[in-house]
C-alpha cells in the first residue's frame, strides 16, 4: 500500500528528529544554550564579536514544532546559541500567555480573541504547527517560559498591543529573568516607558537613522540599556559604524524578504550583511542561518 505524502512527511521528520538529537547530545557542551553571565556586558558591541541568531517567533520552521511553544524553544535551543524572540498576548482575566496573533485561529484549534477568554478557557486548546497540523502542544504562560529559559536562552519579549508592559515586567522581575530577558520596542516612547519602569533592562531599540539614537539617548536612555534593531531592509553600512562606535550591537530582521532573497542566493547574503555588520540576524530561517554564519566565522 502506497504511504501517503503526509505520512512520508512525519516519518521523515522523525528521522531528522532523531538523528539531530543524536548530534546534539554529543555536541551540546560546546555549542547548546546561550548563557550570558552578565546581560548587559554581553551585549555591548565589540570588534570580533561572534554573530547571533534570534529565532522569529522562537521557532515554527520544522514540521510539528510551531511558534511560541516551549518545546520548539527546547528544540531549537540545543541547535544552537540562540537568542528566542516570542510574543505576549494576555488574556479576559489577565494572564500573560505565549501567542503572536490577538485571536486563536491560526495557531491553535481555538476560535476567537485571546483577550475574549479566560485563561481557563484556553488549557483545553492544542497549537497547531505552521504548516496547519495539529500538535498535542498546549499553549504556554509567560511564567512558563521564563522559568525554562534560565540558563538555556536569551528571550527578546514582544509585548503585544494593549498587554502592559508593566505587567511583563513584574513577572520578569519576580521570576529574575532580568539577567536573560530584553524587552522589545517599536518606538521611543514605549523604550522611555519601559526605562522609567525598570532602568536596569535591557531594549531592544528601533534606529533606523541617527536621529532615533539621538531621540533615545536625550530621552535618558543609556547606551548600555540599548539594543539597536535596524530594520528588515538592506542593512547600510554607515549606519551600523555610527551605531558600533556608540557600543550598541544590532539586529538586522532578515525575516520576511530578505529571508527569501538569501534563500534564493544559496544563502550567501547572510555573509554579506555580516561583513556589512550586522550582529544578530531575526530570522525565520535559524537552522540555515547558523549554517552560514559558522562557514563566515571560520572564514
Amino acid at each position: 500500500m502506497q504511504v501517503s505524502r503526509y505520512i512520508r512527511s512525519i516519518l521523515l521528520f522523525g528521522t531528522f528528529y532523531i538523528l539531530q538529537s543524536c548530534k546534539t547530545a554529543q555536541n551540546s557542551k560546546k555549542e547548546a544554550h546561550l548563557v550570558p553571565e552578565n546581560l548587559k556586558e554581553y551585549f555591548r558591541y565589540k570588534a570580533g564579536n561572534p554573530k547571533l541568531i534570534s529565532v522569529h517567533r522562537g521557532g515554527g520552521e520544522m514540521p510539528g514544532l510551531p511558534e511560541n511553544c516551549l518545546d520548539s524553544f527546547e528544540w531549537i535551543s540545543m541547535q544552537m546559541p540562540c537568542i528566542i524572540e516570542c510574543d505576549v498576548q494576555m488574556t479576559k482575566d489577565s494572564v500573560l500567555v505565549m501567542m503572536h496573533d490577538e485571536t486563536l485561529d491560526r495557531t491553535s484549534n481555538g476560535h476567537g480573541k485571546i483577550s475574549d477568554k479566560t485563561y481557563a478557557e484556553l488549557q483545553s486548546l492544542k497549537l497547531r504547527d505552521n504548516f496547519g497540523t495539529m500538535t498535542e502542544y498546549p499553549i504556554p504562560k509567560l511564567d512558563e517560559i521564563l522559568k525554562w529559559g534560565k540558563g538555556k536562552v536569551v528571550y527578546t519579549l514582544d509585548v503585544k498591543k494593549n498587554v502592559p508592559y508593566k505587567k511583563v515586567i513584574e513577572r520578569v522581575n519576580a521570576l529574575k529573568a532580568e539577567e536573560y530577558a530584553i524587552m522589545i520596542t517599536y518606538n521611543a516612547n514605549q523604550a522611555f516607558e519601559i526605562y522609567h519602569i525598570d532602568p536596569t533592562l535591557l531594549i531592544s531599540v528601533g534606529i533606523m537613522q541617527e536621529s532615533d539614537y539621538f531621540r533615545l539617548m536625550e530621552g535618558g536612555i543609556p547606551d548600555e540599556n540599548m539594543i539597536a534593531f535596524i530594520g528588515t531592509r538592506e542593512p547600510k553600512k554607515e549606519l551600523i559604524d555610527f551605531i558600533h562606535s556608540k557600543g550598541i550591537v544590532t539586529i538586522l530582521g532578515t525575516l520576511g524578504n530578505l529571508d527569501k532573497q538569501a534563500a534564493a542566493n544559496n544563502d550567501l547574503n547572510y555573509e554579506k550583511w555580516a561583513q556589512t555588520g550586522a550582529d544578530i540576524f531575526a530570522t525565520d530561517r535559524p537552522l540555515e542561518v547558523y549554517k552560514k554564519l559558522k562557514e563566515f566565522s571560520k572564514k
